[in-house]
């Protein structure tokens, strides 16, 4: 029965208070999870940003098109630094997920930390080798590349200009 670390970082060229505010919304999990997932936000709130104790609900087709209740609950908020959710219902024997914030020069940097663990004891673990370790991996490879495109590209050294001769 093995417990997992999914870690990821990315760098966006916005300011922190923008990252923040997208990213604090429940309203913009469906936009950044491949359509595949069948992700469907059921929460009726109407809270802009994230805050500690808030439950989100939704459905959600990992495997095979069958739906799962997801249910998490935000259970720590740091404004502009970080956030959590945890799972309380849902397809995971133990999810707890940690989005963090900074800003760095020429924008923002987020990390993300999940530590999950699949039901099943051992049986769990195979299905995380053969199936779930590559689904997250797709998922957080997805959200990277809706950022890119929908924040655009970060540059690296926002002082750098080339001049042509």
């Amino acid at each position: 029965m093995s417990h997992f670390l999914l870690e990821r970082t990315q760098h966006l060229p916005i300011s922190l208070t923008e990252a923040w505010n997208f990213f604090s919304s429940p309203h913009n999990l469906e936009k950044i999870t491949p359509p595949g997932m069948g992700f469907e936000v059921l929460s009726n709130s109407n809270a802009q940003k994230a805050y500690a104790g808030q439950i989100i609900t939704y459905y959600v087709r990992p495997i095979l098109n069958i739906k799962l209740f997801w249910m998490t609950e935000i259970t720590h908020v740091v404004e502009e630094q970080y956030f959590v959710d945890e799972q309380r219902f849902g397809p995971y024997a133990f999810w707890h997920h940690t989005h963090f914030f900074k800003e760095v020069p020429g924008g923002v940097e987020m990390r993300d930390q999940v530590h999950y663990k699949l039901p099943f004891g051992f049986l769990g673990d195979i299905v995380h080798y053969l199936v779930v370790k590559k689904q997250l991996q797709g998922i957080f490879d997805f959200r990277y590349q809706f950022l890119e495109k929908h924040f655009g590209k970060f540059n690296a050294n926002p002082n750098l200009t080339i001049n042509r001769t």
